[in-house]
């Protein structure tokens, strides 16, 4: 039968295990994957099956890197997501978990853009560090990108979007993240934007219940994630645990939008 081994297809014996194969291809590996989940005992081997053999502390060599990178992944997915290019609009607490969360997963190619600079106050949500206050935050994600997944493509602009420029940036899109802090820009986006699914934020200020934060779906490709009432305001402010839930139920759907599941 066929299986992949450290995404290699091999054909192994019909009634082979899980342990058996670990002798027979790298007997010092202590991690073993099957089909996106750790075995720690002895299971039969089937037709397809995606096997992973990691061995603890070893670097693996930059051609297996990314394969080993995708081991804890849904087999099959990492394929799909690899050919496809998200463009995220503002990089502050949205923009930059969700960029993140995606170079994680192995998205092919990301767009950023943002006309800003890091300071100080974005440290409490946002995805950057103390050394790069004053980077524009484009240049400054990048950098944290490749240091997670240095696979991923990533084009970056340093300019504010606006009606006549935001679909030349993002062209190449299927799907459009809005990370925007002010209504009038996420109203810009949504009436602007072309040909993409688009999912924006409304409601996610403060530090309150996030059993609220909900997925509406506007249009056949407009999706908005939040609470919808709960915005940035005296005495209610933006804090990293519920923009972090946020921005990772934008990428959740982003995911299953490139895939097809939704």
């Amino acid at each position: 039968m066929k299986i992949k081994l450290n995404e290699k297809d091999i054909q192994v014996s019909d009634d082979l295990t899980l342990n058996e194969l670990c002798l027979a291809y790298k007997p010092a590996a202590d991690i073993k994957i099957c089909n996106g989940a750790v075995c720690d005992e002895d299971v039969d081997l089937k037709e397809n099956d995606h096997v992973m053999l990691i061995k603890r502390g070893e670097i693996p060599s930059p051609k297996e890197l990314e394969s080993v990178m995708a081991a804890r992944h849904t087999p099959g997915i990492h394929e799909k997501l690899k050919k496809s290019c998200v463009g995220i609009a503002g990089l502050g607490g949205l923009g930059s978990s969700a960029a993140i969360a995606l170079a994680r997963v192995g998205v092919g190619k990301l767009i950023l853009v943002d006309f800003d600079v890091v300071e100080p106050s974005n440290l409490n949500r946002q995805q950057y560090f103390v050394d790069q206050l004053g980077m524009f935050k484009t240049e400054a994600l990048r950098e944290n990108l490749s240091r997670i997944n240095p696979y991923v493509s990533v084009n970056c602009y340093n300019q504010k979007i606006n009606k006549e420029n935001i679909n030349s940036f993002f062209s190449d899109a299927k799907v459009l993240i809005e990370a925007f802090d002010r209504p009038d820009q996420k109203a810009m986006l949504l009436d602007s934007a072309e040909n993409k699914f688009i999912i924006a934020a409304s409601g996610l200020a403060g530090y309150g219940t996030c059993e609220n934060i909900s997925i509406k779906k506007l249009s056949e490709k407009i999706y908005v994630i939040g609470d919808f009432k709960t915005g940035a305001a005296p005495g209610c402010g933006l804090m990293a645990p519920r923009v972090g839930v946020v921005a990772h139920m934008q990428a959740n759907l982003t995911m299953q939008l490139l895939i097809g599941s939704k």
